[in-house]
């Protein structure tokens, strides 16, 4: 294997899975088709080893990864994945890594009948960059501006377990009690499904990837509001509070849990009436939905402890710079 058009015809030419493209990879560019009632939803995110994964992260994880943080941004916005661009950087042709990395991609896309229309290969240090295109409705799309004072606050899954497993991973913590974390870590789940029907129900979301402090903030920034948040109706998983436990005398450090990023869970804001409808949704997929607090009028996020008191969290999530 001598070049980049070896490694994409072996590695990264795939079946298609979608009846909507046109032209995928093979020309100078990808040609798909939109339906005249829906909006085109545009996303990309680059993972770099030793930033965004430990270097010895698996392929088959850095695959799963890469994907996942993108369909989880689509998620935000309530759109239904449709098309993806891979653009890998490779420091040396190492055929077992690729197969295995092109393996744990294409099952995803697979699964979430996903095309890969086109991308880049070149030399370098070890980079992936993902483009995911779906598609939603024109009328019916999640925003981060469209909060409203009053409405309930919710997020699904739990909030930590990457931040506690990169933790596990850097201190070189042999506990299986841990695993959860780590597999929180470098397989985060996208809400696909649930977000295509949450929809109907909500209008405003953002997908937690650089932690709930800063992400609710953008929430709040782009809505012009602010949020009271009860620290007690915070979901922690049970793998996070043995963590605390063992090795934090018992005591949950809230900053690691909120502001560290890579949770990809949605936070999200609702009316009251539609609160049981959200719930049942959840159920459906056996998905955990937390309300947490509450959009106020005040242009402040606060957070209050199980005694209602003011509780200060000092991070302010993931920064590139």
């Amino acid at each position: 294997m001598d070049n980049e058009f070896d490694i994409i015809k072996k590695y990264f030419t795939f079946s298609s899975n979608r009846d909507d493209v046109f032209i995928a990879a093979g020309d100078d560019c990808a040609s798909v088709t939109v339906p005249d009632n829906k909006q085109l939803v545009i996303t990309v995110d680059t993972l770099i080893s030793g930033t965004h994964f430990p270097d010895n992260t698996s392929p088959e994880d850095v695959a799963y990864k890469s994907i996942m943080v993108n369909l989880s941004d689509l998620a935000a916005m309530g759109a239904s994945p449709a098309w993806l661009t891979l653009a890998i950087t490779l420091p040396e042709i190492d055929e077992h890594w690729l197969s295995r990395f092109s393996k744990s991609f294409n099952g995803l896309l697979e699964r979430f009948k996903v095309d890969l229309v086109g991308g880049d290969t070149t030399k370098g240090a070890l980079s992936i960059t993902v483009q995911a295109m779906g598609l939603c409705d024109k009328t019916n799309i999640l925003r981060r501006d469209r909060a409203e004072p009053g409405d309930k606050i919710y997020v699904t899954g739990y909030l930590g377990d990457a931040a506690i497993g990169l933790r596990a991973i850097l201190d070189q913590l042999a506990d299986d009690n841990l695993q959860p974390c780590i597999t929180r870590l470098n397989r985060p789940e996208a809400r696909v499904s649930f977000a295509e029907e949450l929809v109907s129900y909500s209008r405003c979301a953002i997908d937690i990837s650089d932690g709930l402090l800063a992400d609710l903030g953008h929430i709040l920034e782009a809505s012009s509001y602010g949020a009271k948040i009860s620290l007690a109706s915070i979901p922690v998983s049970s793998a996070s509070r043995y963590y605390f436990d063992k090795y934090n005398e018992g005591e949950i450090n809230w900053s690691m849990l909120l502001a560290q990023g890579d949770d990809y869970e949605l936070c999200f804001t609702a009316s009251i009436e539609n609160d049981s409808v959200i719930r049942e949704l959840a159920a459906r997929y056996g998905l955990p939905v937390s309300c947490i607090g509450e959009i106020t009028e005040s242009k402040s996020l606060e957070f209050f402890d199980a005694n209602a008191e003011t509780e200060s969290i000092v991070a302010t999530g993931f920064k590139h710079f």
